[in-house]
């Protein structure tokens, strides 16, 4: 019964969070919305036993790309971004776009068939799946950790030089 709930309220903080996010016109409002349907997801991973998932989804996600979200939006000049014409006519190719989408999914999962549905026999430990990581695949985890960083530390550096060329001085 607790577990039900749970998935609902989870589920709504995903779906509430999402919908939030899509529809506010501040940016930073957008990333505050970003991360409770982030949080969400999150509760439904913790729900569904999937403890590496969980605290992936808080760290990678919650704690990095939300925040690298609010770096870029620090960054660039809202105002000018403001007056930039963007693609609002094209809703229902969207909409349509997403429906499609949707029937492929619902046609995808129907075509799994039961006993792989059902085979919940191969369950992997955080302590065995964080041995293979950090023994067998050390180099390239570290190289994938060093690529973020030189993607990070080279967005504040585009970021300044733009800034130095318009004049603007950085904060």
């Amino acid at each position: 019964m607790i577990d039900a709930t749970l998935f609902y309220i989870f589920a709504a903080l995903t779906l509430g969070g999402a919908l939030m996010t899509i529809t506010r016109r501040n940016a930073v409002l957008s990333a505050v919305w970003l991360t409770v349907s982030l949080m969400g997801v999150a509760g439904l991973f913790l729900l569904l036993g999937a403890e590496f998932l969980f605290v992936a989804q808080i760290i990678v996600y919650i704690g990095g790309i939300t925040l690298l979200f609010l770096f870029v939006v620090m960054l660039i000049n809202l105002e000018a971004a403001a007056h930039v014409s963007q693609f609002r006519r094209g809703w229902p190719l969207l909409v349509l776009a997403g429906a499609g989408f949707a029937a492929e999914l619902i046609i995808a999962v129907r075509r799994i068939p039961p006993a792989v549905a059902s085979n919940s026999n191969s369950t992997v430990s955080v302590a065995a799946l964080s041995d293979v990581l950090l023994s067998r695949y050390a180099l390239p985890f570290e190289v994938a950790s060093v690529l973020l960083l030189v993607a990070i530390v080279g967005s504040v550096w585009m970021g300044l030089q733009r800034s130095r060329l318009e004049g603007r001085t950085p904060r």
